[in-house]
């Protein structure tokens, strides 16, 4: 049975991109949002450090884009930045109206000009704007409960996106004929529970579905970080930016019963540091900034220490700071690692690095729009300009912050001059002559194989070499999920299997294509900057 839902706004994804614009977008039409697992299941309620904003009266909007500029190694664009660091103090005073309660300072009760601004790597002046240490779970709630109180919205959980329904597409099954621009009017949905695929018809589709960390061995990120997004974008025909540029987390907890569970950078920012085995520390060896150095540097810097020492892991020590000042300023951190054996306020925690965010994406103008009519990307999933080779820590929030604001605006503009958007006739879903998945281990199988491949191939370094065998075994993988891919019906694994093995194929393309080592790019093949031929963005598309 086809089920069709029509919708003025469809939102895939539930972080803090998806959620802010579906609340401005809901002022104008009626939102959908869907979610593959649970609502709070994104990478933003994962987020500890917080939101980097210009508050300080020793700071200014210069100095935090010339920090951004020196982060993203070349390839910011500038506009772009002092764009997104100028609407920074706005968008914060908006999370507070809507309910968010960041960390003040002692004795302060003013919700807005007293905040207490955290220090992390790469930051010239503290402008972290925190919650504790759990900042994106607050940001995270406090949306969440606005979005559930807007009537205008609707969230389907447990309903994962397959693919963007686009003019080509309605071309070719007979149901327009113009071949005008490339234009998006909504995605084919399975719901998980159902088993059934939905047929989501909208005047503007968003792509807020997060990051790609699932695609390798270790990460920080949820298991929901596969990369969909992206993948469907680009099966569109959406131009795609700056894959190879993935950002490895310096300091998740290396403990063999913990999970995807990341030491905040707000820890070296506060006086932690890293040390090897014997307690020698090591980043005076690589960076003046020492510990507070980028993060490429600094988890470039482990991944040497480890493969001279030999050891599984580092320590970061703040243990020689108050005990008091820990537990309260990291009250996470320090109840989960207490969990694991670990005091903190007593000895080093053990960390490796972890892939943690993906500062390429689909393409997009200021405004989040992609190169296909109606359809927008923002947050993790989108390449706007901002992050350059390699991201600022606790620019992230703040990017999908302000593009949610300029993406709802531009597109709401966009129902308000077009009064003919929309179909009036459904593509149907055809699952033709598909039948059940019998054998599950295919898909853990080449799962687990795709990540393992990429964490040794397509890593913090890189050859030309590895890349070569990696793009010849990301092939394979390719062929043998098309196949599966078309004789099964369709569930959540293989859709997230086939999302990351493209996206894999995207990374390893981009990474393979650059010819010098840059910000997160580090080629031993190639190991200095190369400003003559790739001081640009690696750009490719279907």
């Amino acid at each position: 049975m086809t089920v069709e839902m029509r919708t003025d706004y469809l939102v895939i994804g539930s972080g803090i991109a998806g959620l802010s614009f579906a609340l401005q977008a809901s002022k104008t039409g009626k939102v959908a949002i869907i979610t593959k697992k649970e609502r709070t299941e994104a990478s933003t309620n994962y987020a500890q450090g917080g939101i980097a904003s210009v508050f300080g009266l020793d700071d200014s909007f210069d100095l935090h884009i010339k920090d951004t500029l020196k982060s993203g190694d070349g390839l910011c664009h500038e506009d772009v930045v002092r764009m997104v660091v100028q609407n920074g103090p706005e968008r914060i005073r908006e999370l507070i109206s809507l309910g968010v309660h960041f960390t003040l300072e002692a004795n302060h009760s003013d919700a807005t000009e007293n905040l207490e601004l955290g220090m992390e790597g790469g930051h010239s002046k503290r402008r972290i704007v925190h919650t504790k240490d759990k900042t994106g779970n607050a940001v995270e709630e406090a949306l969440l409960q606005r979005v559930e109180e807007d009537k205008n919205i609707t969230i389907y959980e447990d309903h994962i996106a397959i693919d963007l329904i686009t003019q080509s597409k309605l071309i070719k099954k007979g149901i327009v004929t113009s071949e005008s621009r490339e234009t998006c009017w909504g995605a084919y949905v399975l719901d998980v529970q159902a088993e059934q695929v939905i047929t989501f018809l909208a005047k503007v589709t968003l792509l807020s579905t997060g990051g790609v960390g699932k695609i390798y061995l270790y990460t920080s990120n949820p298991d929901i970080a596969s990369g969909d997004g992206v993948a469907m974008g680009y099966r569109a025909g959406v131009k795609v930016a700056n894959m190879e540029f993935v950002q490895f987390h310096p300091t998740c907890l290396y403990h063999p019963l913990a999970k995807n569970f990341l030491i905040s950078e707000a820890v070296r920012g506060e006086g932690g540091i890293l040390t090897d085995s014997k307690g020698n520390r090591f980043m005076e060896k690589y960076h003046p900034l020492k510990d507070l150095a980028f993060r490429d540097i600094v988890a470039r810097s482990i991944d040497m220490e480890l493969k001279k020492s030999g050891d599984e892991c580092v320590y970061l020590d703040i243990s020689h700071k108050d005990a008091d000042f820990i537990r309260d300023r990291f009250p996470h951190i320090y109840n989960t690692c207490l969990k694991f054996g670990i005091d903190i306020t007593r000895e080093p925690i053990p960390v490796v690095p972890a892939a943690h965010y993906m500062c390429g994406g689909l393409l997009t103008d200021n405004d989040g729009m992609t190169n296909i009519g109606n359809l927008y990307a923002i947050g993790e999933t989108a390449c706007t300009g901002l992050h350059g080779a390699n991201r600022l820590a606790s620019n992230s929030l703040l990017e999908a912050l302000v593009y949610a604001k300029r993406a709802a605006e531009r597109s709401a503009q966009d129902l308000i001059n077009n009064k003919k958007f929309g179909l009036s006739k459904a593509p149907i879903w055809d699952s033709g002559s598909a039948t059940d998945i019998e054998e599950l281990v295919v898909i853990s199988h080449n799962w687990d194989e795709i990540r393992r491949l990429m964490w040794n191939y397509v890593g913090i370094v890189r050859t030309n070499k590895r890349l070569e065998r990696a793009k010849k075994r990301i092939d394979n993988i390719q062929a043998e999920i098309k196949e599966y891919y078309w004789d099964f019906t369709v569930t959540r694994d293989l859709l997230e299997l086939r999302n990351l093995a493209l996206v894999a194929d995207l990374i390893i393309t981009c990474a393979s294509l650059r010819k010098e080592s840059r910000g997160l790019h580090y080629n031993l093949d190639y190991p200095e900057h190369d400003d003559v031929h790739w001081k640009r963005d690696t750009v490719i598309w279907l």
